[in-house]
Protein backbone atom coordinates (compact mmCIF):
# COMPACT_ATOMS: atom_id res chain seq x y z
CA UNK A 1 0.00 0.00 0.00
CA UNK A 2 3.19 2.32 0.48
CA UNK A 3 4.43 2.15 -2.76
CA UNK A 4 1.05 2.70 -4.12
CA UNK A 5 0.93 6.10 -2.11
CA UNK A 6 4.22 7.11 -2.66
CA UNK A 7 3.58 7.28 -6.63
CA UNK A 8 0.28 8.73 -6.20
CA UNK A 9 2.19 11.77 -4.76
CA UNK A 10 3.94 14.45 -6.44
CA UNK A 11 7.76 15.02 -5.62
CA UNK A 12 8.70 18.63 -3.99
CA UNK A 13 11.97 19.64 -3.01
CA UNK A 14 13.25 18.04 0.06
CA UNK A 15 13.82 21.49 1.50
CA UNK A 16 9.90 21.97 0.44
CA UNK A 17 8.70 22.69 4.72
CA UNK A 18 5.05 21.91 3.21
CA UNK A 19 6.55 18.47 1.35
CA UNK A 20 8.01 17.57 4.78
CA UNK A 21 4.77 18.03 6.89
CA UNK A 22 3.12 16.02 3.70
CA UNK A 23 5.37 12.97 4.17
CA UNK A 24 5.11 13.25 7.88
CA UNK A 25 2.16 12.74 7.45
CA UNK A 26 1.92 9.70 5.48
CA UNK A 27 4.16 8.04 7.83
CA UNK A 28 1.66 8.64 10.56
CA UNK A 29 -1.24 7.07 7.97
CA UNK A 30 0.98 3.97 7.32
CA UNK A 31 1.78 3.69 11.39
CA UNK A 32 -1.69 3.62 11.94
CA UNK A 33 -2.80 1.49 8.95
CA UNK A 34 0.05 -0.75 10.27
CA UNK A 35 -0.94 -0.62 13.63
CA UNK A 36 -4.55 -1.46 12.29
CA UNK A 37 -3.94 -4.21 10.08
CA UNK A 38 -1.43 -6.12 12.52
CA UNK A 39 -3.76 -5.83 15.89
CA UNK A 40 -5.72 -8.71 15.32
CA UNK A 41 -2.15 -11.01 13.79
CA UNK A 42 -0.98 -10.56 18.13
CA UNK A 43 -4.36 -11.96 19.64
CA UNK A 44 -4.26 -15.29 19.80
CA UNK A 45 -5.60 -17.39 17.38
CA UNK A 46 -9.06 -18.18 19.57
CA UNK A 47 -9.79 -14.11 20.26
CA UNK A 48 -8.67 -13.62 16.07
CA UNK A 49 -11.94 -16.07 15.77
CA UNK A 50 -14.52 -14.18 18.08
CA UNK A 51 -13.40 -10.85 16.00
CA UNK A 52 -13.16 -12.68 12.88
CA UNK A 53 -16.93 -13.15 13.62
CA UNK A 54 -17.74 -10.12 14.95
CA UNK A 55 -16.91 -8.37 11.54
CA UNK A 56 -20.00 -10.07 10.04
CA UNK A 57 -22.22 -8.46 12.68
CA UNK A 58 -23.29 -5.40 10.39
CA UNK A 59 -24.63 -1.82 12.30
CA UNK A 60 -28.07 -2.20 11.08
CA UNK A 61 -28.75 -0.17 8.05
CA UNK A 62 -24.90 0.33 7.23
CA UNK A 63 -23.00 -2.15 5.22
CA UNK A 64 -19.70 -1.43 8.00
CA UNK A 65 -19.61 -3.63 10.96
CA UNK A 66 -19.20 -2.82 14.56
CA UNK A 67 -15.82 -3.98 15.10
CA UNK A 68 -14.76 -1.07 12.27
CA UNK A 69 -17.17 1.53 14.05
CA UNK A 70 -15.14 1.04 17.21
CA UNK A 71 -17.77 -0.37 18.85
CA UNK A 72 -16.57 -3.58 20.26
CA UNK A 73 -15.10 -2.86 23.34
CA UNK A 74 -14.07 -5.85 24.83
CA UNK A 75 -13.54 -9.92 24.57
CA UNK A 76 -12.71 -12.32 27.20
CA UNK A 77 -12.57 -15.63 26.64
CA UNK A 78 -13.26 -18.22 29.73
CA UNK A 79 -12.62 -21.61 27.95
CA UNK A 80 -15.18 -22.00 25.11
CA UNK A 81 -17.14 -19.68 27.41
CA UNK A 82 -16.91 -16.08 25.33
CA UNK A 83 -18.44 -12.50 26.51
CA UNK A 84 -18.04 -9.48 24.66
CA UNK A 85 -18.68 -5.48 25.58
CA UNK A 86 -20.76 -3.73 22.56
CA UNK A 87 -20.23 0.16 23.65
CA UNK A 88 -23.79 2.31 21.82
CA UNK A 89 -22.78 5.97 20.92
CA UNK A 90 -25.83 6.97 20.98
CA UNK A 91 -29.46 5.84 23.38
CA UNK A 92 -31.22 3.57 20.78
CA UNK A 93 -32.50 0.91 22.65
CA UNK A 94 -34.22 -1.10 19.10
CA UNK A 95 -30.57 -0.95 17.71
CA UNK A 96 -28.88 -2.31 20.10
CA UNK A 97 -31.02 -4.84 20.75
CA UNK A 98 -30.79 -6.01 17.02
CA UNK A 99 -26.60 -5.67 17.43
CA UNK A 100 -27.15 -7.91 20.35
CA UNK A 101 -29.24 -10.60 18.93
CA UNK A 102 -27.24 -10.40 15.53
CA UNK A 103 -23.80 -10.99 17.26
CA UNK A 104 -25.19 -13.61 19.49
CA UNK A 105 -26.50 -15.61 16.87
CA UNK A 106 -22.82 -14.84 14.79
CA UNK A 107 -21.31 -16.47 18.12
CA UNK A 108 -23.36 -18.85 18.60
CA UNK A 109 -22.51 -20.50 15.29
CA UNK A 110 -18.67 -20.87 15.96
CA UNK A 111 -18.01 -24.48 16.53
CA UNK A 112 -17.49 -25.61 19.67
CA UNK A 113 -18.50 -22.31 21.68
CA UNK A 114 -19.29 -22.40 25.17
CA UNK A 115 -21.46 -19.90 26.87
CA UNK A 116 -21.92 -16.52 24.97
CA UNK A 117 -22.32 -13.46 26.58
CA UNK A 118 -23.11 -10.23 24.70
CA UNK A 119 -23.53 -6.90 26.55
CA UNK A 120 -24.83 -3.65 24.82
CA UNK A 121 -24.50 -0.67 26.82
CA UNK A 122 -26.15 2.32 25.68
CA UNK A 123 -24.38 5.75 25.51
CA UNK A 124 -25.71 7.33 28.63
CA UNK A 125 -25.42 3.95 30.97
CA UNK A 126 -23.02 4.51 33.20
CA UNK A 127 -19.92 1.87 33.60
CA UNK A 128 -20.38 -1.29 35.60
CA UNK A 129 -18.36 -3.72 36.12
CA UNK A 130 -19.57 -6.69 33.84
CA UNK A 131 -21.58 -9.98 34.97
CA UNK A 132 -19.12 -12.84 36.54
CA UNK A 133 -16.03 -10.79 35.88
CA UNK A 134 -15.86 -11.27 32.22
CA UNK A 135 -15.26 -8.07 30.46
CA UNK A 136 -13.10 -5.22 31.84
CA UNK A 137 -14.77 -1.99 31.52
CA UNK A 138 -13.18 1.10 29.13
CA UNK A 139 -13.72 4.42 30.86
CA UNK A 140 -15.67 7.13 28.77
CA UNK A 141 -13.78 10.39 27.85
CA UNK A 142 -14.34 13.70 26.25
CA UNK A 143 -13.25 15.08 22.71
CA UNK A 144 -11.43 17.56 22.79
CA UNK A 145 -12.63 20.83 21.39
CA UNK A 146 -9.91 22.65 18.66
CA UNK A 147 -8.57 25.61 20.33
CA UNK A 148 -9.75 28.73 19.73
CA UNK A 149 -12.69 27.30 17.76
CA UNK A 150 -15.79 28.68 18.82
CA UNK A 151 -18.18 26.52 16.89
CA UNK A 152 -18.13 23.44 14.83
CA UNK A 153 -20.47 22.70 11.90
CA UNK A 154 -20.50 20.30 9.58
CA UNK A 155 -21.88 20.65 5.47
CA UNK A 156 -23.10 17.22 4.78
CA UNK A 157 -25.27 14.90 2.72
CA UNK A 158 -25.64 11.28 2.01
CA UNK A 159 -24.83 11.16 -1.41
CA UNK A 160 -22.46 13.23 -4.53
CA UNK A 161 -23.72 15.91 -7.03
CA UNK A 162 -26.29 17.65 -4.66
CA UNK A 163 -23.58 20.56 -4.35
CA UNK A 164 -22.69 20.12 -0.77
CA UNK A 165 -19.24 21.52 -1.24
CA UNK A 166 -20.85 24.69 -2.95
CA UNK A 167 -23.14 25.09 -0.03
CA UNK A 168 -20.21 24.83 2.58
CA UNK A 169 -17.98 27.67 0.49
CA UNK A 170 -20.26 29.90 -0.58
CA UNK A 171 -21.53 29.87 3.70
CA UNK A 172 -18.12 30.10 5.09
CA UNK A 173 -17.63 33.49 2.36
CA UNK A 174 -21.00 34.21 3.75
CA UNK A 175 -20.39 33.99 7.09
CA UNK A 176 -17.64 35.80 7.27
CA UNK A 177 -18.85 39.00 5.17
CA UNK A 178 -21.48 38.93 8.32
CA UNK A 179 -18.71 39.91 10.60
CA UNK A 180 -17.38 36.25 12.08
CA UNK A 181 -14.06 35.02 12.28
CA UNK A 182 -14.13 31.73 9.81
CA UNK A 183 -12.53 28.95 8.93
CA UNK A 184 -13.10 26.19 6.13
CA UNK A 185 -11.36 22.47 6.18
CA UNK A 186 -12.04 20.60 2.97
CA UNK A 187 -12.32 16.98 4.42
CA UNK A 188 -13.57 15.60 0.91
CA UNK A 189 -10.27 13.66 0.99
CA UNK A 190 -11.11 11.33 -1.98
CA UNK A 191 -11.96 14.54 -3.93
CA UNK A 192 -11.00 18.09 -2.64
CA UNK A 193 -12.15 20.68 -4.68
CA UNK A 194 -12.18 23.44 -2.25
CA UNK A 195 -9.38 24.94 -3.80
CA UNK A 196 -10.25 25.61 -6.88
CA UNK A 197 -14.25 27.01 -5.62
CA UNK A 198 -11.80 29.22 -3.27
CA UNK A 199 -9.64 30.23 -5.96
CA UNK A 200 -6.57 29.05 -4.38
CA UNK A 201 -3.29 27.45 -5.65
CA UNK A 202 -0.11 26.59 -3.91
CA UNK A 203 1.48 24.75 -1.06
CA UNK A 204 0.55 26.05 2.90
CA UNK A 205 3.58 27.02 4.95
CA UNK A 206 4.38 25.46 7.95
CA UNK A 207 5.60 27.18 11.06
CA UNK A 208 9.06 26.00 13.17
CA UNK A 209 6.74 23.96 15.70
CA UNK A 210 5.27 22.20 12.25
CA UNK A 211 1.92 24.12 12.59
CA UNK A 212 -0.22 24.10 8.45
CA UNK A 213 -0.61 27.58 7.91
CA UNK A 214 -3.99 27.79 6.46
CA UNK A 215 -5.12 29.56 2.99
CA UNK A 216 -6.61 32.79 3.27
CA UNK A 217 -8.76 34.32 1.10
CA UNK A 218 -12.49 35.96 0.51
CA UNK A 219 -11.77 36.54 3.80
CA UNK A 220 -11.89 32.50 5.08
CA UNK A 221 -8.54 30.96 6.36
CA UNK A 222 -8.56 27.61 4.82
CA UNK A 223 -7.33 23.96 4.84
CA UNK A 224 -7.42 21.24 2.37
CA UNK A 225 -5.46 17.70 1.01
CA UNK A 226 -6.17 19.50 -2.56
CA UNK A 227 -3.05 22.08 -1.51
CA UNK A 228 -0.37 19.21 -1.11
CA UNK A 229 -1.52 17.18 -4.29
CA UNK A 230 -1.39 18.09 -7.72
CA UNK A 231 -4.91 18.40 -9.73
CA UNK A 232 -4.72 15.33 -11.61
CA UNK A 233 -2.97 13.10 -8.57
CA UNK A 234 -5.87 10.46 -7.31
CA UNK A 235 -5.92 9.44 -3.61
CA UNK A 236 -5.79 5.74 -3.34
CA UNK A 237 -5.96 5.76 0.28
CA UNK A 238 -7.61 2.65 2.62
CA UNK A 239 -9.59 3.56 5.81
CA UNK A 240 -7.12 4.11 8.54
CA UNK A 241 -5.01 6.14 6.19
CA UNK A 242 -8.02 8.66 5.54
CA UNK A 243 -8.64 8.83 8.93
CA UNK A 244 -5.54 10.26 9.99
CA UNK A 245 -4.94 12.60 7.44
CA UNK A 246 -8.57 13.95 8.40
CA UNK A 247 -7.01 14.04 12.06
CA UNK A 248 -3.90 15.99 11.01
CA UNK A 249 -5.43 18.51 8.78
CA UNK A 250 -7.97 19.35 11.53
CA UNK A 251 -6.12 19.31 14.81
CA UNK A 252 -2.17 20.69 13.12
CA UNK A 253 -3.59 23.18 10.81
CA UNK A 254 -3.05 27.11 12.77
CA UNK A 255 -6.39 28.31 13.25
CA UNK A 256 -6.07 30.94 15.42
CA UNK A 257 -9.11 32.03 17.31
CA UNK A 258 -12.61 31.44 14.46
CA UNK A 259 -15.92 32.39 15.56
CA UNK A 260 -16.96 29.12 13.28
CA UNK A 261 -14.98 26.40 11.45
CA UNK A 262 -16.62 24.76 8.48
CA UNK A 263 -16.12 21.40 7.41
CA UNK A 264 -17.31 20.39 4.00
CA UNK A 265 -17.31 16.69 4.59
CA UNK A 266 -17.51 13.93 1.66
CA UNK A 267 -20.77 12.16 0.91
CA UNK A 268 -22.01 9.51 2.14
CA UNK A 269 -21.67 8.11 5.70
CA UNK A 270 -18.40 7.00 6.40
CA UNK A 271 -14.66 7.21 7.77
CA UNK A 272 -14.36 10.67 7.54
CA UNK A 273 -17.71 11.30 9.01
CA UNK A 274 -16.76 9.55 12.19
CA UNK A 275 -13.57 10.66 12.34
CA UNK A 276 -14.82 13.77 12.37
CA UNK A 277 -17.12 12.80 15.29
CA UNK A 278 -14.54 11.03 17.17
CA UNK A 279 -11.89 13.98 17.06
CA UNK A 280 -13.93 17.26 17.96
CA UNK A 281 -17.19 18.51 19.38
CA UNK A 282 -19.26 19.16 16.53
CA UNK A 283 -21.71 21.89 17.39
CA UNK A 284 -24.06 20.46 14.55
CA UNK A 285 -24.73 19.57 10.73
CA UNK A 286 -26.34 20.98 8.28
CA UNK A 287 -27.24 18.64 5.67
CA UNK A 288 -27.81 19.32 2.00
CA UNK A 289 -30.25 18.07 -0.39
CA UNK A 290 -32.01 18.21 -3.63
CA UNK A 291 -35.67 17.97 -3.87
CA UNK A 292 -36.25 14.44 -5.57
CA UNK A 293 -37.04 11.19 -3.86
CA UNK A 294 -33.63 9.92 -4.19
CA UNK A 295 -31.69 12.85 -2.76
CA UNK A 296 -33.76 12.68 0.06
CA UNK A 297 -33.08 8.98 1.06
CA UNK A 298 -29.84 9.30 1.22
CA UNK A 299 -30.26 12.90 3.39
CA UNK A 300 -31.92 10.36 6.05
CA UNK A 301 -29.49 8.25 6.28
CA UNK A 302 -27.07 11.01 6.76
CA UNK A 303 -29.35 12.26 9.60
CA UNK A 304 -29.57 9.19 11.19
CA UNK A 305 -25.63 8.69 11.30
CA UNK A 306 -25.09 12.43 12.97
CA UNK A 307 -27.89 11.05 15.87
CA UNK A 308 -25.78 7.67 16.43
CA UNK A 309 -23.01 10.30 16.82
CA UNK A 310 -24.66 12.51 19.08
CA UNK A 311 -24.39 15.26 16.66
CA UNK A 312 -27.01 17.79 16.71
CA UNK A 313 -28.66 18.33 13.06
CA UNK A 314 -29.01 22.27 12.73
CA UNK A 315 -31.24 22.48 9.77
CA UNK A 316 -31.37 21.49 6.35
CA UNK A 317 -30.45 23.22 2.79
CA UNK A 318 -32.42 22.83 -0.21
CA UNK A 319 -29.99 22.96 -2.99
CA UNK A 320 -31.43 23.29 -6.97
CA UNK A 321 -34.87 24.13 -5.66
CA UNK A 322 -35.92 25.80 -9.31
CA UNK A 323 -34.89 27.57 -12.04
CA UNK A 324 -36.06 30.83 -13.15
CA UNK A 325 -36.21 31.44 -16.54
CA UNK A 326 -33.85 34.48 -17.79
CA UNK A 327 -35.76 35.87 -20.67
CA UNK A 328 -39.60 35.16 -18.81
CA UNK A 329 -38.98 35.22 -14.95
CA UNK A 330 -41.33 31.91 -14.77
CA UNK A 331 -39.86 29.30 -12.27
CA UNK A 332 -39.86 25.94 -13.06
CA UNK A 333 -39.30 22.73 -10.58
CA UNK A 334 -36.85 21.02 -12.26
CA UNK A 335 -36.52 18.44 -9.21
CA UNK A 336 -40.10 18.22 -8.21
CA UNK A 337 -41.22 20.29 -5.24
CA UNK A 338 -41.03 20.64 -1.73
CA UNK A 339 -39.14 17.70 -0.45
CA UNK A 340 -36.59 19.90 1.60
CA UNK A 341 -39.41 21.25 3.76
CA UNK A 342 -40.71 17.47 3.87
CA UNK A 343 -37.33 16.46 5.21
CA UNK A 344 -37.19 19.04 7.74
CA UNK A 345 -40.60 18.50 8.85
CA UNK A 346 -39.70 14.86 9.39
CA UNK A 347 -36.44 15.69 11.53
CA UNK A 348 -37.91 18.53 13.45
CA UNK A 349 -35.11 20.63 11.83
CA UNK A 350 -35.80 23.91 10.18
CA UNK A 351 -35.18 24.33 6.55
CA UNK A 352 -33.02 27.30 6.25
CA UNK A 353 -32.70 27.46 2.26
CA UNK A 354 -33.69 26.89 -1.22
CA UNK A 355 -30.81 27.80 -3.57
CA UNK A 356 -31.95 27.83 -7.29
CA UNK A 357 -30.25 26.34 -10.14
CA UNK A 358 -28.20 29.28 -11.55
CA UNK A 359 -25.68 29.47 -13.91
CA UNK A 360 -23.71 31.75 -11.73
CA UNK A 361 -23.10 29.57 -8.90
CA UNK A 362 -21.36 26.98 -11.62
CA UNK A 363 -19.22 30.08 -12.87
CA UNK A 364 -18.41 30.72 -9.13
CA UNK A 365 -16.85 27.43 -8.51
CA UNK A 366 -14.76 27.95 -11.74
CA UNK A 367 -13.49 31.10 -11.04
CA UNK A 368 -13.08 30.50 -7.58
CA UNK A 369 -15.19 33.61 -6.81
CA UNK A 370 -17.92 32.22 -4.34
CA UNK A 371 -21.30 33.92 -5.44
CA UNK A 372 -21.82 35.47 -2.16
CA UNK A 373 -19.02 38.02 -2.62
CA UNK A 374 -18.66 37.95 -6.00
CA UNK A 375 -22.95 38.39 -7.03
CA UNK A 376 -24.58 39.07 -3.88
CA UNK A 377 -26.76 41.03 -5.47
CA UNK A 378 -28.17 38.26 -7.19
CA UNK A 379 -30.89 36.10 -6.07
CA UNK A 380 -29.03 33.08 -5.48
CA UNK A 381 -26.37 35.66 -3.44
CA UNK A 382 -28.50 36.80 -2.00
CA UNK A 383 -30.10 33.62 -0.40
CA UNK A 384 -26.77 32.40 0.48
CA UNK A 385 -26.71 35.50 2.67
CA UNK A 386 -30.06 34.64 4.08
CA UNK A 387 -28.65 31.06 4.94
CA UNK A 388 -25.94 32.48 6.83
CA UNK A 389 -28.03 34.78 9.13
CA UNK A 390 -30.23 31.82 10.16
CA UNK A 391 -27.37 29.70 10.98
CA UNK A 392 -26.13 33.11 12.95
CA UNK A 393 -29.29 32.47 14.63
CA UNK A 394 -29.07 28.89 15.51
CA UNK A 395 -25.49 29.57 16.43
CA UNK A 396 -26.46 32.34 18.82
CA UNK A 397 -28.93 29.62 20.70
CA UNK A 398 -26.53 26.96 20.60
CA UNK A 399 -23.73 26.58 23.86
CA UNK A 400 -19.68 26.99 22.21
CA UNK A 401 -17.50 23.77 22.90
CA UNK A 402 -20.31 21.48 22.86
CA UNK A 403 -18.96 18.22 23.99
CA UNK A 404 -19.92 14.64 22.90
CA UNK A 405 -18.78 12.06 24.76
CA UNK A 406 -17.42 8.78 22.44
CA UNK A 407 -15.98 5.81 23.76
CA UNK A 408 -11.89 4.96 22.57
Amino acid sequence: MGGVVDHVLPKCSETSHANAVLYRMLDACRESRDKESGMFRRQKLAETQIYDVLKTVKYPGYTRDIVSFGLVKSVQLQGQDVAVLVQMTANQQEIATQIQQATTEALQAIAGIGTVQVNVRLKEQVPAAAAHGHAHQTPQKEVTPLPGVQHLIAVASGKGGVGQSTVATTLAVALSMAGLTIGLLDADIYGPSIPLMMGIKGQPQVTGNNRIMPFFNHGVKTQSLGFFLGEDAPVIWRGPMVMRAVQQLLQETDWGTLDVLVVDLPPGTGDVQLTLAQTVPLTGAILVTTPQDLALLDVKRGAEMFKQVGAPLLGIVENMSYFTCPDCGKETEIFRRGGGQKESTRLGIPLIGRIPLDPEVCDAGDTGIPVAIGRPETTVGAEFHTIAAAVMEILSQRPQHKTVSIIN
